[in-house]
Order: structure tokens, then C-alpha cells, then sequence
């Protein structure tokens, strides 16, 4: 995928009022679900909707429809962007209604790019429907050096749309997340789980990756395997996951200059009452902090996240 195309591409659209009479725009108001403290902050606007992949793995059509709905509830902690494959979009923009929008964006995607072509493949087709928020791409540590000395030369003002690249695992992938420092708009993206056992990270890798990119400012989004707030096991697969509070108390740890060790800990923990008990501690400013880092992550379910939420009586923040 060409750097300098999908930095400077940031889709089109603008609000307008449909024949029906109902606002369509793709930055619904929010409804309150976390609170005004370092939790509140912590949860909003958390969770992108991977519902086109696994293990959902909706239809398009459906997937939309739920993504709309989802959008009209205004909860505060989806972001409201829906993940789209690049081999998708064609289906995507075939599921969005022809009429009745007035050429308001309908949705904010987040184009997730599953081919082989890396940084040298194609943007997708423009849609006035559709606004890109961002793009997800897997590239080997080569290429992310090409990439920031691209943006280097080409200066700030060809630097618009994020780009999030999944580096090599191991010591490779480490070292490639250093030349991602300053590099703004490329941050990172880390894999926590998926179909097979080998695509979770045990605690040490992934604390490796989170204190990696907060020593060097790198804003970096993750995906899979993050349905539920705690760590826990699946009984009907066995896989160990890791949870989104771990998740986010690991982050907080390593902006606050925590070692390895420390992130580590916060990944392994799977008490949820000493776990929601240190979330609820972070100050709002430290909570400003993580989510400068963790940027958000993907989740083919947007109502178990809630749900886990509401369970351990963070929905009204603090």
C-alpha cells in the first residue's frame, strides 16, 4: 500500500438531513456510560467493531445493520468506527442504502488491509457514505523503516490518516517499533488471540510490546481475542485471553514508567475485584496517558465488552 495515498486519504461526507427527517452522521452523540473520572476516561470510546471477522464473522449486511444500531444507542464505549477488510469494500459500500442519505457519511470505517501487497497495495475506492478513519496493515520490520523515512522526507502536511501497522513478533518486531517514534501518522498494532493457540501472546511478549511503545510515544490499537474485561480461559476451547481492563491497567503502568515486570503483572492478574479496584485508582491524567497509547481495540462482539462493564460497576465511571 502506497504510504503517501493512504496518509493523504481520508474519505468524504458531510451531515445532512435524510427525507425521513432523522440526523445521519457518522459521530453520533454519546450516551453516558462511563463516568467523568480516570475510568470514565479509561473505557470511552474504546472498542471498534470487528463484527465482519472472526469469531463472529457476521454477513456484511448484518453486520451493518447491528453497526447502526449500535450507533444509535450512543454507547460511550464504542468508538463508532467499523472495521472493514480491503477485500470487503466493494460489499460494503453494495450493503450501504443508495437513496434517502442526502449524501451524509453514513459510517467511519477503519480499513483493515488482508492482502499480501503491504504499504505498495491500493486505497479503496472513495464513497461519500463512507469516511476512513484509519488503516490496519501487516508489514515486515523492512518495511516500517521504508515507511517512516518516507513521512520524514515527505513533511508534515502529507501526514493526515493513521496507519497502524502489525509488526513481526519477536525481538525483530521490537527493535521496528523504535523507528515508529515520532513518526505520527503510523502507529502500531498488536494481535492478542484469534482461532488457534498460537496467535495469543503470553504475558511476557505482549508486555514486551506495550513497554516498548511507551517508551518511545507510539500509539498502537490491538485486536482479537478481547471480548471480556479480565483475563481468563475459554472452557470450550482452552485458550487463555487476555482482558481489556489487563489490557488497559498494563498500558497505565508502562505510561507511568513501569518495567516489564510491572506491565506483566497486570496482564496475569484475573482477580476482577482487585483488578476493577486498581482501574478505579488510575487519575484522570494517567488515564489521558493510556489512552494516548492504546488507541482502541477490535471486537467481533460490541455487547460482551458492555456487558462486562455493567457487570463489574464501572458503566458509571469514577
Amino acid at each position: 500500500m502506497d504510504v503517501g495515498a493512504v496518509t493523504g486519504h481520508g474519505g468524504a461526507g458531510s451531515e445532512r438531513t435524510p427525507e425521513d427527517g432523522s440526523a445521519i452522521s457518522a459521530t453520533p452523540p454519546r450516551a453516558a456510560v462511563a463516568g467523568h473520572g480516570g475510568s470514565g476516561v479509561l473505557l470511552r470510546a474504546l472498542v471498534d467493531d470487528a463484527g465482519l471477522f472472526p469469531p463472529t464473522e457476521l454477513g456484511v449486511a448484518d453486520a451493518v445493520r447491528r453497526h447502526l444500531a449500535d450507533r444509535a444507542s450512543g454507547n460511550a464505549m464504542l468508538t463508532h468506527r467499523f472495521l472493514c477488510p480491503l477485500s470487503r469494500w466493494e460489499q460494503l459500500r453494495a450493503a450501504l442504502p443508495e437513496d434517502g442519505t442526502g449524501g451524509a457519511v453514513m459510517l467511519d470505517a477503519g480499513v483493515v488491509v488482508d492482502t499480501d501487497a503491504g504499504l505498495l497495495g491500493r486505497v479503496p475506492d472513495p464513497d461519500p457514505r463512507i469516511r476512513v478513519t484509519h488503516y490496519e496493515v501487516r508489514v515486515p520490520a523492512a518495511d516500517i523503516a521504508a515507511a517512516t523515512r518516507y513521512l520524514a522526507e515527505a513533511g508534515p502536511d502529507h501526514a493526515r490518516t493513521p496507519v497502524y501497522l502489525e509488526v513481526d513478533r519477536g525481538p525483530d518486531g521490537l527493535d521496528a517499533l523504535a523507528a515508529l517514534a515520532g513518526a505520527a501518522p503510523l502507529g502500531a498494532k498488536v494481535r492478542c488471540g484469534g482461532v488457534r493457540a498460537e496467535l495469543f501472546p503470553d504475558v511476557a511478549e505482549l508486555a514486551a510490546f506495550i513497554a516498548t511503545c511507551a517508551r518511545h510515544a507510539v500509539p498502537f490499537k490491538a485486536t482479537a481475542g478481547l471480548h471480556h474485561a479480565v483475563r481468563h480461559t475459554d472452557r470450550a476451547t482452552g485458550f487463555t485471553h487476555h482482558g481489556y481492563l489487563n489490557l488497559l491497567l498494563a498500558t497505565a503502568r508502562a505510561a507511568q514508567g513501569g518495567d516489564r515486570h510491572a506491565v506483566a503483572g497486570a496482564l496475569g492478574a484475573d482477580d476482577p475485584a482487585s483488578l476493577v479496584a486498581e482501574i478505579r485508582a488510575i487519575s484522570r491524567p494517567t488515564a489521558e496517558h493510556t489512552r494516548a497509547l492504546l488507541v482502541a481495540y477490535g471486537s467481533c462482539s460490541t455487547s460482551d465488552p458492555i456487558a462486562d462493564v455493567d457487570r463489574l460497576g464501572l458503566s458509571g465511571g469514577g
